[in-house]
């Protein structure tokens, strides 16, 4: 292709939703392994507000280098427009999404018109839903999965010393804490199409939409504590995690699982005493099991519900957006 230069959100420098700079960047160039995809939509994700406030949410000696300036994000649904030599399973043309390259946080560069990603990381977009509904999917729907359904990876967890084990589904009880936003509405529909009895907790809003999805029970969090009602649970899935995430201990029973989604959990000895298994993972792309969800996808097994839409140029109006909370689904950026 002869363009050089493409339109993309980067950051100079770390900050609030004003720091994010939509202006010219050089078009990405293929490396071994790649194809360039233009983007048609981009999906956000809590990790890219992490990288542009400069990882002040890890602890310090995790947070990696970031060499500006840096273009942000790693979901992207788009057609396929070049294929390195030896890249496998796509040509040009092919309508593709995927989430790009991570966790190699800073370069992922997915808020653009154009991204080049390992073909690992890609699979063929779900027939039947647009690019938006696409770009909602991969990073959600792979934290889902990766925690509930198969791992899918076998690096070293960063989390944890042991490897995060999913368990069976089947006529088990899970409450999912976050029910309605980008992780906990593919969660739910994941856990019913295994067969599980879920309960959903989210603000009352979020009932009615979250009953749509298949959600046998629903917990308003804002007039009961879900902690109060809810007992003899299985897993708990708690989207949200953080330092409140040990208050769920008291709904599961002996045997049972809490899995935060995000860092804080401090209860370690209280699980102990109470049987309880506590695990984490970090999700990464995985390509081969974004196709098994893309299945679900076109079959509307699993659908992408989608809180708001916003043009690239407008990414900041997206991250105040995200900002203000009760997403209802996934956030995404329309690029053409």
């Amino acid at each position: 292709m002869s363009t050089k230069t493409m339109k993309a959100i980067r950051l100079h420098e770390f900050g609030g939703p004003e720091v994010l700079r939509y202006e010219e960047a050089p078009v990405p160039e293929l490396k071994p392994g790649e194809v360039l995809v233009r983007v048609h939509a981009v999906g956000i994700n809590p990790p890219d507000w992490y990288l542009r406030d400069g990882y002040r949410q890890l602890p310090p000696e995790w947070r990696p280098s970031v060499p500006f300036p840096v273009i942000v994000g790693s979901d992207v649904s788009g057609v396929v427009v070049a294929v390195a030599a030896d890249a496998r399973d796509f040509s040009v043309g092919d309508e593709v999404f995927g989430m790009v390259r991570f966790p190699s946080f800073g370069e992922s560069a997915a808020y653009a018109e154009y991204v080049a990603a390992p073909a690992s990381d890609l699979a063929l977009k779900p027939v039947g839903i647009d690019h938006v509904h696409a770009a909602g999917a991969p990073m959600a729907g792979l934290t889902a999965w990766q925690f509930l359904i198969a791992l899918g990876h076998h690096e070293t967890n960063p989390l944890q010393p042991e490897m995060h084990r999913p368990v069976p589904l089947h006529g088990k009880t899970i409450l999912i804490n976050g029910a309605a936003g980008g992780v906990g509405h593919f969660a739910v529909q994941l856990a019913k199409w295994q067969g599980a009895h879920v309960i959903a907790v989210a603000s009352g809003v979020h009932g009615p939409f979250l009953r749509g999805l298949g959600a046998d029970d629903f917990i308003d969090y804002t007039k009961t504590p879900p902690e109060d009602v809810a007992h003899d649970v299985d897993l708990v899935l708690d989207t949200l995690g953080g330092a409140t995430t040990g208050r769920f201990l008291r709904t599961l029973k002996r045997g049972g699982a809490l899995f935060p989604v995000f860092l804080g959990f401090s209860d370690a000895e209280q699980a102990v005493k109470l049987g309880v298994r506590v695990s984490m993972t970090q999700v990464r792309s995985n390509g081969s099991q974004l196709a098994e969800f893309a299945r679900l996808l076109t079959a509307g097994t699993v659908r992408v519900a989608i809180d708001s839409t916003f043009a690239l140029a407008d990414a900041r109006q997206a991250h105040e957006r995200a900002a203000r909370g009760h997403i209802q689904g996934k956030i995404v950026l329309k690029v053409i």
